[in-house]
């Protein structure tokens, strides 16, 4: 606990942009409307792969008794892959929409 206490307060800019970017986010959503809701975020999500990627080389280049940094790669990409597999459920249910019925 002590050492997650040490790198927040070494590292106190990145909490700041950290802070500032989820406002800045929640900004940006909440003005697009609400028909373009939903494609937009279903193409973000399938973009998530990237974060995905970026757990699966986390957890290969941490060590083996580092359990925080393999958890955490751990939950990154069970989350990544929720979000992608969520992303093109959304974007196949808007297609299925536009398709004629029989």
């Amino acid at each position: 606990m002590d050492s997650l206490l040490v790198f927040i307060s070494d590292n106190m800019q990145m909490v700041y942009i950290l802070i500032l970017s989820i406002f800045v986010g929640i900004e940006v959503i909440s003005k697009v409307p609400a028909v373009l809701h939903t494609p937009l975020m279903s193409g973000a999500n399938a973009i998530h792969g990237v974060v995905i990627v970026g757990a699966i080389i986390v957890m290969g280049h941490a060590a083996a008794d580092d359990f925080f940094a393999l958890a955490l790669g751990f939950v990154a990409v069970v989350l990544g892959t929720l979000n992608v597999v969520g992303g093109f459920v959304v974007t196949d249910r808007m297609l299925e929409m536009f398709k004629k019925r029989k």
